[in-house]
């Protein structure tokens, strides 16, 4: 059996790391020049340094994360503060704090006012008792109050930054999804994390080092044009180069929604996308020792969220669709305003930087696109899917799109060794 993997960004590289290390033979083809999708990294020569497309949050509680980690011999490639801790400025007050997540479920933590947002009344914290209950239909902004400080302060900025959807619009159910496996059990798997080198250095070169030690066969600058589709795919048709199923044969599609929506007619995908903007700067001075943090969230302003690696400060905007229509020395203008109040560095110039927008960076996560996202398995016997759109019970986040590529590696695992049995 060969599994054929179409798409080598997380879900893709997931799902090929586990099944080369169940000894299939593996085949991963993907479009661009080189894997890690939205994860991808390279050297800018404007900063002259090495960039992350988008930046990316992780927590000590990401156990699908982890796992893969493991398998590629990175898990000590992430860095972090030792607690659990978050920092905020109000960039309108310049009030600044710092929520720390300890011991104990959310229920310790989050009612403390020392520990978590200051100002916010008790009355809206026991509106954080609803979440847990929110309907299928129920949006992030009905099931909670959208007025006061621990709104602006707690749950609308942390809605956006995971879901990346507008709060009004944002499916209450994922957001407790992603909460239940983190912030509320505690500090041990609320840890913010960050890669220490680069997106690429963590989660995509030492996979591909471990696919090529495994005999996987990698195909880059190949984009999937059609699936000959019987019961069953019959062959895969890249721009140059066509692959013919042989009868085992089993096939992972880890595309983007609307391109698996093409290749597979009648399966459904989630309609409706968000952008992300981020911008990296050159700091032109160190940090102050008050304002220094690996991660720093941002309220009253343009920008959501900084990660600070060394002398860059990089910049993320969540549902950014209409900055990402704004021209990138628009965009970089704005953000660093933000940027040098938060850091304390001067506002002008605005330094060396990069704009990166990412118009269609996840699917829109409402509670109606719920519906149609796709389980892994699909009618044809031979086709599996993977990717953060797919119905992973998490939002479209690297820890689901890690879950996505895992379960399509099982669903193929399981499939063929049911196959030998019969046989046997």
């Amino acid at each position: 059996m060969t599994v054929h993997i179409v798409g080598a960004g997380l879900a893709g590289l997931a799902a090929a790391v586990r099944l080369a290390i169940a000894g299939e033979r593996i085949a991963l083809y993907e479009a661009a020049p080189q894997a890690g999708g939205r994860c991808r990294s390279y050297h800018d020569r404007t900063l002259n340094r090495v960039i992350d497309n988008g930046n990316h949050l992780m927590l000590s509680g990401n156990q699908s994360l982890f796992s893969y980690l493991k398998s590629i011999g990175s898990e000590t490639s992430l860095v972090g503060p030792k607690e659990a801790q978050f920092p905020f400025v109000d960039l309108e007050t310049g009030d600044r704090w710092v929520v720390r997540i300890e011991g104990g479920r959310w229920t310790q933590w989050f009612w403390d006012p020392t520990r978590s947002v200051p100002g916010a009344r008790l009355g809206a914290r026991m509106k954080g008792w609803l979440l847990p209950y929110a309907s299928r239909k129920a949006t992030v902004a009905s099931r909670l109050r959208h007025t006061g400080d621990l709104w602006k302060r707690f749950w609308e900025p942390m809605a956006v930054a995971v879901l990346n959807t507008p709060p009004g619009r944002a499916s209450a159910q994922l957001l407790w999804s992603a909460m239940r496996e983190t912030v509320v059990k505690g500090k041990a798997t609320s840890r913010p994390l960050i890669a220490r080198e680069s997106l690429a250095a963590t989660l995509v070169d030492p996979a591909i080092a471990f696919l090529v030690q495994h005999h996987a066969d990698l195909f880059f600058g190949q984009r999937l044009r059609l699936v000959d589709l019987s019961h069953r795919a019959n062959a895969l048709h890249f721009a140059g180069l066509e692959v013919t199923m042989q009868p085992s044969d089993q096939i992972i599609l880890a595309l983007p929604p609307g391109q698996t929506a093409e290749l597979l007619p009648g399966v459904s995908t989630p309609s409706g996308a968000h952008a992300i903007v981020n911008a990296h700067f050159v700091l032109p001075k160190p940090v102050s020792s008050h304002a220094r943090a690996t991660l720093l969230g941002l309220v009253g302003g343009h920008a959501h969220w900084i990660f600070i690696r060394g002398e860059t400060a990089s910049v993320t905007v969540s549902a950014a669709d209409l900055m990402a229509e704004e021209t990138a020395e628009t965009i970089a203008s704005l953000l660093w305003a933000d940027v040098a109040r938060a850091l304390e560095q001067p506002i002008d110039p605005v330094p060396p930087h990069r704009v990166i927008k990412e118009k269609r960076a996840t699917f829109s996560q409402t509670p109606e696109a719920l519906d149609r996202r796709p389980s892994v398995r699909t009618k044809w016997e031979n086709v599996f899917l993977a990717g953060d759109w797919t119905d992973t019970g998490l939002p479209a986040t690297i820890e689901g799109a890690i879950r996505s590529g895992h379960w399509a590696a099982d669903a193929v695992l399981g499939g063929e060794a049911k196959k030998r049995s019969r046989r046997r």
